[in-house]
């Protein structure tokens, strides 16, 4: 078969590398001027490593992402970092069970009752049936309303907005949980290296990979799809779409009304990261979860070289600030100075000795399109990938459900898709 694929992220690459491999004529179209989607790295001149530009690990349970790690030779590098949460003015540990019994906001039974729902529910096989209620409403009631109110009604608030939070179906938190572990991974050369490596191995393949080439509009021809692009039009046998969901549906106006309505019924969150290299360490600690309550003006601090050696990195400390938004926030709006004024006054709060002179240099980084809003019964309410235009299919974020979105499963996604793909009709 002639097959397109539109997008070079992980699932687009994935797939594409697994049609190469079963002999199709495959092309691959990305917008940008690199591969890797929102898994993508840069790098400066005196790094021998790239950095994602949001970030990025991977966990031991992965076994999609370190399956493919392995065909392709890349090397994965695993350690425990330390992560930590914040209360009442200091931060804790929280994944392990003695840093839950010794963590100050559980009094009396509180962290033991933290303890046993968390146990049941890493101990169920299939939390979708879960989805029917919200994370909000039955946590309070089986957790308690101090252990809730301690942790994860914080980290849902932060993660989810206060238009979203208390809607967000319990299956997305059982899938955290699950999947999820005190073991965090990542590829020799960053996660940039992984992608190239599996982009040049599709290219060796017979891929063409066409970057810089947005691909503005999909229409049926027949039993498959013309693709518009500023160059021409090009016909497909097959094609698979890994964009968003309103995306899909600005691209191919032919969709029925029914399936359209879906793509553009699905919420998400976008994210802003703020990322600094600093000359000093700011912390010993990798991941800080914050809660908006307290005065944090993101989500997440994470110290990248606590986790990744800085040697790899010329020697810098590289920090992120990151936050998952409604795509309407302000932080969308302003420029990296006036958001680097509303995040470096917070930075004392991690070491009280900061000073501005440490920053060697910032980035920004926005995306709308990075975390779905998972509601009850969301699966009922999930787009199919086999779209009603013959020829076309989507993969997206979306639909790893309920899985949480990551490198991982959009691997599982791009290649599970590939092979429905390939199937014979009927």
């Amino acid at each position: 078969m002639k097959i397109a694929v539109i997008g070079a992220g992980v699932a687009g690459l994935a797939a594409a590398y697994d049609f190469a491999r079963a002999g199709h004529s495959v092309t691959v179209f990305e917008g940008g001027p690199e591969v890797g989607g929102l898994a993508a790295g840069f790098r400066c001149a005196h790094w021998d490593w790239s950095l994602e530009k949001y970030y990025h690990h991977i966990f031991s349970s992965d076994r999609h992402i370190l399956e493919l790690a392995a065909e392709l030779g890349v090397e994965v590098l695993f350690k425990r970092p330390d992560t930590v949460a914040y209360h009442n003015g200091g931060f804790y540990p929280l994944d392990s069970v003695a840093g839950v019994l010794r963590f100050p906001a559980f009094k009396g039974l509180a962290a033991l009752r933290f303890g046993l729902v968390v146990a049941y529910l890493r101990l169920l096989s299939d939390g979708v049936a879960l989805e029917r209620h919200t994370a909000h409403a039955w946590l309070q009631r089986w957790m308690g309303r101090a252990a809730y109110g301690a942790v994860l009604e914080p980290l849902l608030l932060s993660k989810f907005g206060e238009q979203h939070y208390r809607d967000v179906n319990l299956s997305w938190i059982w899938a955290r949980l699950k999947a999820r572990t005190p073991r965090l991974g990542t590829f020799a050369g960053g996660f940039q290296t992984l992608l190239e490596v599996l982009a040049q191995r599709t290219v060796a393949l017979g891929v063409q990979l066409q970057l810089n080439t947005a691909v503005m509009e999909i229409t049926p021809a027949g039993g498959g799809v013309t693709l518009t692009t500023a160059a021409g039009a090009q016909q497909f046998d097959k094609c698979l779409a890994t964009v968003s969901p309103r995306q899909l549906a600005k691209l191919a106006p032919a969709l029925p009304a029914a399936y359209r309505d879906t793509l553009l019924g699905l919420q998400s969150m976008g994210a802003v990261v703020l990322v600094l290299a600093l000359r000093r360490q700011l912390t010993h600690h990798y991941w800080f979860n914050l809660p908006k309550v307290a005065g944090f003006p993101f989500l997440a601090l994470v110290e990248h070289t606590n986790f990744v050696d800085a040697a790899h990195y010329g020697g810098d400390h590289l920090i992120y600030c990151g936050d998952y938004l409604d795509a309407g926030h302000e932080h969308f709006q302003l420029d990296k100075a006036e958001l680097l004024a509303r995040f470096l006054p917070e930075f004392v709060r991690f070491n009280p000795d900061f000073k501005t002179d440490w920053i060697r240099e910032t980035w920004l980084f926005r995306t709308p399109y990075a975390q779905p809003v998972p509601l009850v019964n969301h699966s009922q309410h999930l787009p199919a990938l086999r779209t009603p235009l013959p020829g076309l299919w989507f993969a997206s974020m979306s639909q790893v459900y309920p899985w949480d979105r990551g490198t991982n499963f959009a691997v599982e996604l791009g290649r599970r898709v590939a092979r429905e793909m390939q199937l014979p009709a009927g």
